[in-house]
């Protein structure tokens, strides 16, 4: 079986320790581990791995965040991705730091990158990991807040929760979503 886990995030050194960037840092956690090399393709980085039978290609998208659609609907086409192997990770302001949550569906609750791959993919029936980054931030300042840096106490918690995602990501591929969740999402 074949999977597309999209990392979301911006490219360029900026953006690249943002909260905003996490989905980057998840998917590039999971590469290292599994000794995949990112190579620079059409839309976007791609590393391809596998966990026992899963095929896995792993996207970061270079469209910028208000674009990911387009790179996950060329990579969808391009791998032959069925809609339900297809996992997106995401940062989440309605979620406190490091707090995992995974879900089959919905809306794009305001973020975006999901928002893009609503219009480019016609549904919201595609699986994603919610990270949570916080929302510690004076009304009016969203921006600056998702742009800006994980303190160092926030790092700590981001680092021992990759760890736990790509455990999930693994469990997506092997087990299926319903799973995936029952098992994760309790914990």
């Amino acid at each position: 079986m074949k999977y597309l886990i999209v990392g979301l995030g911006n490219i360029g050194d900026e953006y690249m320790d943002t909260r905003h960037n996490i989905g980057f840092r998840v998917v590039d956690s999971f590469a290292k581990k599994q000794g995949a090399e990112w190579l620079d393709k059409r839309y976007g980085a791609i590393a391809k791995t596998r966990v026992k039978n899963a095929e896995i290609t792993l996207l970061k998208p270079s469209t910028y965040m208000n674009l990911s659609g387009q790179a996950v609907r060329y990579w969808v086409q391009q791998e032959k991705i069925p809609m339900e192997n297809l996992l997106v990770i995401v940062d989440d302001l309605s979620l406190p730091v490091g707090k995992i949550r995974m879900r089959g569906n919905g809306g794009a609750g305001g973020h975006n990158g999901l928002k893009s791959i609503e219009s480019c993919m016609m549904t919201q029936n595609y699986a994603r990991i919610r990270f949570g980054i916080g929302n510690d931030f004076p009304k009016g300042a969203q921006v600056d807040f998702v742009l800006g840096a994980f303190s160092d106490e926030e790092n700590k918690i981001v680092e021992e929760k990759l760890e736990y995602v790509a455990e999930m990501m693994k469990s997506f591929c092997l087990q299926g979503l319903d799973r995936t969740m029952n098992q994760y999402n309790k914990k």
